[in-house]
């Protein structure tokens, strides 16, 4: 759940590399994300890749997801690795959006379940991006399923622009609340989209059980 949080706003446009700060509550730094998109041409296919680091001495949490979709944004396949100390999981979800079924496998004898969706599923990597696409043709992205190993249902509201500090340097920006149920979880999310065509997300806070972390984009 808490690496679902972390990406809900992870995502950039074709052809950025984006670098975000995760701040514990205190705004001393945790770790930091690496976020890639790539598009070989406007309509083509996309692929979305999140890194995240977040290891303290002694504990290493090292994350990686690649997500691959249609140019309309619709799912075909999220592979998902983590490193949580000595835990460590992969696990793909397979979309057949004809059949309306995504399939979810872990490897050396793990399991597979199929998962039920709706037209044009999608995973947490694909979803903001569609989100951004929204945002820029002055829409906000109806509620739906969001298929990130479990599933979770993502409602967005607008909530007004807002003068954010980001770095050293003030930005205007779209403020922009997520609400993620999913089947033992009810969170929302402040995200903050910058509010130029890009519709970059500058910054988001995400409250936990140790309190309200944050992620910052790094200019």
């Amino acid at each position: 759940m808490k690496s679902f949080l972390f990406l809900v706003f992870l995502v950039s446009a074709s052809g950025e590399s984006l670098h975000y700060t995760i701040n514990w509550p205190s705004g001393l730094s945790l770790g930091e994300a690496t976020v890639r998109a790539d598009r070989a041409d406007k309509s083509g296919p996309w692929e979305f890749a999140v890194d995240i680091d977040a290891s303290v001495p002694g504990f290493a949490v090292r994350d990686h997801y690649l997500s691959r979709a249609t140019g309309d944004l619709c799912s075909v396949q999220l592979d998902k690795s983590y490193t949580h100390g000595k835990r460590k999981s992969e696990e793909k979800v397979t979309f057949d959006q004809q059949a309306h079924t995504a399939t979810r496998e872990t490897p050396n004898g793990g399991g597979k379940s199929d998962i039920k969706t709706g037209d044009c599923a999608r995973d947490a990597l694909t979803f903001i991006q569609f989100v951004r696409r929204e945002l820029a043709q002055g829409r906000l992205a109806p509620q739906q399923q969001v298929i990130f190993g479990s599933v979770y249902s993502v409602r967005i509201e607008y909530m007004g622009a807002q003068s954010i500090k980001v770095g050293d340097q003030k930005a205007d920006s779209d403020r922009i609340l997520a609400t993620i149920k999913g089947p033992s979880s009810d969170i929302t999310v402040e995200i903050f989209f910058s509010r130029d065509a890009a519709r970059v997300p500058l910054m988001a806070k995400v409250p936990l059980s140790l309190g309200v972390f944050s992620m910052e984009l790094q200019q």
